[in-house]
C-alpha cells in the first residue's frame, strides 16, 4: 500500500503534540503545590523511579510528595479525563448527537446518588475502609445504566431516541433523590457538594487501583467496535444492509462508554465539559474517523484535566483548592457556547 507510510507519519504528527501536551501537565503537576520541589530534584525522582542513576534529592521528603502524592494523582487526572474524553467521543456517535457528553445517560447522577448516600450513612467509617464510597458509587453508576437500557427496551428498542430520553427521565429521578438524601441528612450536605463539584485532593493509590479496571475493560470494549461505531453514523438501516447488528453493537458501546464514566464519577466526582471539549476540538482539528479520533480524544482529555487540576490547586493563595469541576466548568461554559453559535462543524457545511 503505498499511502501506508504518509498515513502513518500523519498520524503520529498529530499525537505527537497531545503526548508532549500530557506530558508537560503531568510535569507541572509534579512541580505544583505548598511544599517546594525544585525542577532538578523532581525530575531526578522520577528517573530514579524508573530505574535511571541519579542522585537523590537531598531532602528526602521530595521523594514522597513527588511519588506517592503528586505524581499518582497526576496519573489519576489524566485517567480520567481520558475515559471522560473517550466516553464523550462514543456517545456522540452512537447517540449521533453533537452536544451528547458522558453524562446523557443520568450515569452520573447514579453515580452522585451512590457517593451521597455512602456520605450521608458514614459508610467508610462504618465498614473501615475508604473504598466504600467509590464502591457504592461505581454500583450506582451501573445499575442506572441498566435501568436506562431496560426503560429503553420497554419504549421501544435501542433506539438513540429512546435511550436519550430514557437517560433524561433516570437523570431528573436521580436528581430528586439527591436533593433528598441532602435535605434528610444535613450534617453531610457540605461533603456531599464538596464531592459532587468534582476533584483529586485526597485521591491516590487506593483510588486508582479501583479506576484502572474500569478504564482498561472500557476502553477494551470500545476498542474492538470501533469499525462498527463509524458506521452506526450512518444510521441503524445503512449499519444493517452493511451487516452490522446495531442493535448489539450501540448496547456494547454504551455500556463501556458508560463503564468509563462510572469508574471515572466514583474516584473523582462529576467533572463536566472534559467529555465535550476533547473530543469536539480533536473532530474539528483532525477529522472524524474514531480509530483516531478516540485515541486523540484521551490524550486531549487526559492533559486538559490534568492542567485543570494544577490550575485548581495553585489559582488560590494560601494553599486552598478549587474543586477541578469549577474549573472545567468556567472553561467549558464558554466553548459550549462557542458550539452553539458556530454549529457542530464549526460553520462548514
Amino acid at each position: 500500500m503505498p499511502n501506508s507510510r504518509p498515513c502513518r507519519l500523519r498520524a503520529t504528527a498529530r499525537i505527537l503534540p497531545l503526548l508532549l501536551a500530557g506530558l508537560v501537565a503531568v510535569t507541572a503537576a509534579c512541580l505544583a503545590g505548598s511544599y517546594p520541589a525544585a525542577p532538578g530534584d523532581v525530575a531526578a525522582v522520577i528517573g530514579r523511579a524508573l530505574g535511571l542513576s541519579l542522585p537523590a534529592p537531598a531532602d528526602g521528603a521530595v521523594t514522597a510528595v513527588v511519588l506517592d502524592l503528586r505524581l499518582l494523582r497526576a496519573l489519576l487526572a489524566y485517567g480520567v479525563g481520558a475515559a471522560l474524553a473517550v466516553a464523550g467521543a462514543v456517545f456522540q456517535g452512537v447517540l449521533r448527537n453533537p452536544l451528547a457528553d458522558p453524562f446523557t445517560l443520568g450515569v452520573s447522577g447514579g453515580a452522585a446518588f451512590g457517593a451521597a448516600l455512602s456520605l450521608s450513612l458514614g459508610l467508610a467509617a462504618l465498614l473501615g475502609t475508604p473504598l466504600a464510597t467509590p464502591a457504592l458509587a461505581l454500583l450506582g453508576g451501573g445499575a442506572t445504566l441498566a435501568a436506562v437500557l431496560a426503560l429503553s427496551r420497554l419504549a421501544g428498542g435501542l433506539r438513540r431516541e429512546t435511550v436519550v430520553l430514557s437517560g433524561i427521565v433516570a437523570a431528573t429521578f436521580l436528581s430528586a433523590l439527591l436533593s433528598l438524601v441532602k435535605a434528610l441528612n444535613e450534617e453531610s450536605v457540605a461533603g456531599i457538594v464538596f464531592w459532587i463539584m468534582g476533584g483529586f485532593q485526597g485521591r491516590g493509590r487506593t483510588e486508582l487501583a479501583l479506576f484502572l479496571p474500569c478504564l482498561g475493560a472500557g476502553l477494551a470494549a470500545i476498542w474492538l467496535y470501533v469499525r462498527e461505531l463509524d458506521i452506526l453514523l450512518l444510521g441503524e438501516t445503512q449499519a444493517r444492509q452493511l451487516g452490522v447488528a446495531a442493535g448489539r453493537s450501540r448496547l456494547v458501546l454504551l455500556a463501556a462508554a458508560s463503564l468509563l464514566t462510572a469508574g471515572a464519577v466514583a474516584v473523582s466526582g462529576v467533572i463536566g465539559f472534559v467529555g465535550l471539549i476533547a473530543p469536539h476540538a480533536c473532530r474539528r482539528l483532525y477529522g472524524a474517523e474514531h480509530g483516531t479520533l478516540l485515541v486523540q480524544s484521551a490524550l486531549a482529555g487526559g492533559a486538559l484535566l490534568v492542567a485543570s487540576d494544577v490550575l485548581a490547586r495553585t489559582i488560590l493563595p494560601g494553599g486552598a483548592e478549587l474543586p477541578v469541576g469549577v474549573v472545567t466548568a468556567l472553561c467549558g461554559g464558554p466553548f459550549f457556547c462557542f458550539l452553539l453559535l458556530t454549529g457542530p462543524t464549526g460553520g462548514r457545511s
